[in-house]
């Protein structure tokens, strides 16, 4: 972690380190809210018929894929992850006046135009809407709209969650950490021991792995592919637009499910790939990724192979180059959880790679083509 203190000029590199600290505020700010969070969602979820749709845009919506097993899991409803880019542009595809809907917004500042015309379009279409904005900025226009809303509870995260740099860092994975801690709202007061084993698993990625992954970005890297399962899928797809952001588009990134990457995408591996597995803690999805892994060692040409995961020392170590091992006592994480940590090694490739090209990683954009707050959008009124 001391090679991210060492830039203190850079935000990124401080709001990637801070992580695991912040993990414990996550979920200090969920518990103190416990009682509020379990009233509205018990009311919502009461509703027959309720379904619910997770969304964001960009990375927030990349949590919602994530999150979606969770979700699906704690409260037995019909669960989808929808960015709000599809919502604005299709709002008639899946708000509906007969279907009740808790709609749950992840927002880093929340004020991207998609995410409240999302929630303004919600309002219209749905007779029966129910709001849950999980956002780091109380100010933003998202929270604030969600207060006009019929039914709305707002979720606020530590203040220091909401990243400064352009990247999303640990925004992301505090609210992905929040979003999980209320999908099992009722049992959260047992999830200390979690939370503390989670936070040594980003100080192992932080402490141990940084310095290795700092290295790795010396080599000449022009594309970077993340291959997850189930929740670590969407760990991948956020792991992806990290090091696309951060190096300003020029390494190349491409992510997909294992068994997803043999219909066609496997043809992107070329001399100068590195190829990230981000492993399953699930031994029956754990096969498939193995049999992926193995294969793609005996037969194609890469620069690098990067494993992240646990339990790695008995299984696929051989086939990789570097193996990030998250041991910890024998514990095994649920891949939801892992999914949390497991984008840590592309925020530091990310970080890394744009300093050696000469960019500024907290606004690696040269032609001011991103920003922190997406630009250039317009919300049209939706058709009567």
């Amino acid at each position: 972690m001391k090679e991210l203190h060492v830039r203190d000029q850079w935000y990124t590199g401080k709001e990637v380190a801070h992580q695991p600290v912040l993990w414990q505020e996550t979920l200090e700010t969920v518990i103190s809210a416990r009682q509020q969070l379990s009233s509205f969602l018990k009311e919502v979820y009461a509703t027959p018929g309720l379904q619910i749709i997770l969304t964001g845009a960009g990375s927030s919506a990349y949590i919602g894929e994530i999150l979606q097993y969770s979700f699906q899991q704690h409260t037995g409803l019909q669960v989808s992850a929808v960015a709000t880019t599809d919502l604005v542009t299709h709002p008639e595809t899946f708000f509906s006046p007969s279907v009740p809907l808790l709609l749950v917004s992840f927002a880093r500042s929340g004020d991207s135009p998609e995410s409240v015309a999302t929630l303004q379009l919600a309002e219209k279409l749905s007779d029966a809407v129910s709001h849950l904005v999980i956002t780091c900025n109380a100010e933003g226009r998202l929270a604030q709209a969600a207060r006009t809303a019929r039914r709305a509870f707002v979720f606020l995260l530590p203040a220091a969650s909401n990243d400064q740099a352009l990247a999303m860092t640990s925004s992301f994975t505090c609210m992905s950490l929040a979003g999980l801690l209320i999908a099992d709202i009722a049992n959260v007061a047992g999830k200390s021991d979690m939370v503390r084993k989670l936070m040594g698993l980003g100080r192992i990625l932080l402490d141990k792995y940084a310095p290795e992954l700092d290295v790795l970005t010396d080599l000449d890297v022009k594309r970077v592919v993340f291959l997850g399962s189930g929740p670590l899928k969407g760990a991948a797809r956020e792991s992806h637009l990290k090091v696309i952001e951060l190096t300003d588009g020029q390494v190349n990134c491409q992510y997909d499910s294992f068994l997803g990457f043999r219909h066609g995408p496997k043809a992107i591996i070329d001399d100068h790939t590195v190829m990230v597995y981000l492993f399953s803690n699930d031994p029956y999805v754990r096969k498939y990724e193995l049999d992926l892994v193995g294969g793609i060692a005996r037969t194609e040409r890469f620069l690098y192979s990067l494993g992240v995961g646990q339990g790695l020392k008995t299984a696929g170590g051989p086939d990789l180059h570097l193996s990030i091992e998250l041991g910890l006592d024998g514990w095994r994480a649920a891949d939801d959880v892992l999914a949390v940590c497991s984008v840590i090694p592309a925020q530091l490739i990310g970080f890394y790679r744009s300093l050696k090209l000469g960019l500024n990683p907290d606004a690696p954009s040269r032609r001011g083509g991103i920003h922190r707050v997406v630009q250039g959008v317009n919300i049209y009124p939706y058709k009567d």
